[in-house]
């Protein structure tokens, strides 16, 4: 594989920009190779500056779930920037997006639209702890919710230990206010509320988490944690920036949080997300209220537009979840027939994920005691073939409507080799 205009380009950013990368995973560190530089997308494929094309699984990190260039989405795109690119003031289009977002989420009652994920996990903490007149959150081990400060925090080993930062930046006055528990403990997160739950704010969970490897709630985890905090009179976070719209875990679990975070699909691939909830928590925010929030680009026409035409398509299509999910399932129980018990591939709708362990992963420990090392060749034997994955076994995998058949049969082929070389 002829990366040459790739490295030339990847050493040209490393003097403009830190790694060279506008987002850390992107430079191919854990891999310990150049990163591809992207010139166009479409469907299912990316293709870089050196002409080679890759079946794409990254799908910019979750958001492509119509595939790349989008017929709809494109044309939509064109009529709108012909209008202008951002007016700073209010549109239709923000309330027609709300409406959309609304129908697949009702415990979304009032929303606030912002361009990022860290947005609306940072602001959803403020309207918690604004809303309850409490300092402290919990979080958990391995669930990111964006670079905020009050959740770059790392616990450590033990079950219930107060933050300590885990970066430069981050103060220790601000850390020792988050507490980091493992995932799927709820244990852990009974004792903590036991010892202080009337200090708690909130509760922030990926439900589906998507940050350490694709993990899954397991024993109620997620319904324990909506009893805790309704007894303690703490809100409860859904994170679900990456799982959103690709699974509906309020529905599948019957159960409503306080407030939901979504991004990534919400803009059909424009910098956009939403923070939203209960109306008498969310009328807080300004100007119904005192808790502050302000955003220039917020609502931005060209990515209503696109999130409008997104989200649109997944209501419209019939069966589109439900045959999205079947076409991953199949590639799943492909990988795991190459594989065997020596890796696990777990899924949910249409995300999957890969760790080199033949133990079941249900927290961040779990996910690191996966070999990285089989990881690294496996990533960069993929790479070779022309499959392009996330470059950390810490990502997770996505599959969008505009993979084929041929694309997932392709895929196992380059696994089949891929295997026979690691394993």
């Amino acid at each position: 594989m002829n990366l040459e205009k790739s490295i030339a380009a990847f050493n040209c950013a490393k003097k403009f920009m830190p790694g060279g990368v506008n987002s850390p995973v992107r430079s191919f560190s854990n891999v310990d190779c150049t990163p591809p530089f992207i010139s166009h997308a479409k469907g299912s494929h990316i293709f870089d500056i050196d002409g080679n094309d890759y079946i794409d699984y990254v799908g910019s990190w979750g958001p492509m779930i119509l595939g790349h260039a989008h017929e709809k989405v494109v044309d939509a795109l064109k009529k709108a920037v012909e209008r202008g690119t951002s007016y700073g003031a209010p549109t239709e289009l923000e309330t027609r997006l709300a409406e959309l977002v609304q129908k697949i989420y009702p415990s979304m009652e009032v929303m606030r639209m912002v361009n990022s994920g860290t947005e609306a996990t940072m602001s959803a903490l403020r309207v918690a702890r604004g809303f309850t007149g409490r300092d402290k959150i919990v979080k958990f081990i391995g669930c990111y919710h964006g670079h905020s400060d009050s959740l770059l925090v790392n616990a450590g080993s033990g079950a219930a230990t107060f933050g300590e930062p885990s970066s430069p930046g981050v103060t220790k006055n601000i850390a020792q206010d988050t507490i980091a528990l493992p995932y799927n403990d709820i244990a852990a997160v009974e004792k903590v509320f036991a010892e202080c739950g009337e200090k708690i704010a909130c509760v922030i969970v990926e439900p589906i988490a998507g940050n350490m490897g694709l993990v899954l709630p397991e024993n109620n985890f997620l319904q324990n944690l909506r009893e805790v905090t309704k007894k303690f009179g703490a809100l409860l976070i859904f994170d679900e920036v990456m799982c959103g719209f690709r699974n509906n875990v309020q529905a599948e679990f019957k159960i409503t949080p306080d407030l939901t975070c979504l991004g990534k699909i919400i803009g059909g691939g424009l910098p956009c997300a939403c923070y939203g909830g209960k109306a008498e928590i969310m009328r807080n925010v300004s100007p119904d209220g005192k808790i502050y929030q302000a955003g220039t680009l917020s609502g931005n026409p060209l990515a209503m537009t696109a999130g409008i035409e997104t989200l649109q398509i997944l209501l419209d299509t019939p069966n589109f979840i439900e045959n999205l999910n079947a076409k991953t399932s199949k590639l799943v129980e492909g990988l795991k027939n190459i594989f065997g018990a020596k890796v696990q591939v777990p899924q949910a709708g249409s995300m999957f994920s890969i760790f080199f362990t033949d133990k079941k992963v249900a927290n961040y420990a779990d996910a690191a005691a996966a070999n990285q090392e089989h990881f690294k060749k496996w990533f960069v034997k993929m790479l070779e073939c022309g499959i392009y994955l996330a470059p950390s076994q810490f990502e997770t995998l996505f599959v969008s409507a505009a993979h084929t058949d041929a694309d997932i049969e392709k895929t196992l082929d380059a696994a089949k080799i891929a295997c026979k070389e690691l394993l």
